[in-house]
């Protein structure tokens, strides 16, 4: 989360709405651990990383719900049967995201 901040801060200061995507529970293989966090502004631009790249595109889009809605959201990724040619994690394990507008 360190790392995004004074970007954050950046955005703050020039009147963009921002959510942050935090991962707040991982199981087995994953890319990156808890607490790994990203930021979205409504304007489209990201800050971070929450899976090394298989997951941003889906937690962009979820970022971009929850910045319309005002409401956050949690979301489970990973592999399993019925997932297998969707979003997922290529690495094998599951990963949890919670997504969160910024309201200063």
């Amino acid at each position: 989360m360190k790392d995004v901040i004074p970007q954050i801060d950046t955005w703050r200061g020039e009147g963009e709405r921002v959510a942050v995507a935090t991962v707040v529970k991982t199981e087995g293989s994953t890319p990156r651990p808890v607490g790994t966090a990203m930021a979205i502004t409504e304007s489209g631009r990201v800050a971070g990383s929450v899976s090394g790249g298989c997951l941003e595109g889906a937690v962009f889009e979820e970022a971009m719900q929850v910045l319309a809605s005002g409401r956050p959201s949690l979301k489970r990724y990973g592999i399993s049967d019925e997932m297998a040619f969707e979003v997922g994690l290529s690495c094998g394990g599951q990963v949890e995201i919670f997504v969160e507008p910024l309201n200063w």
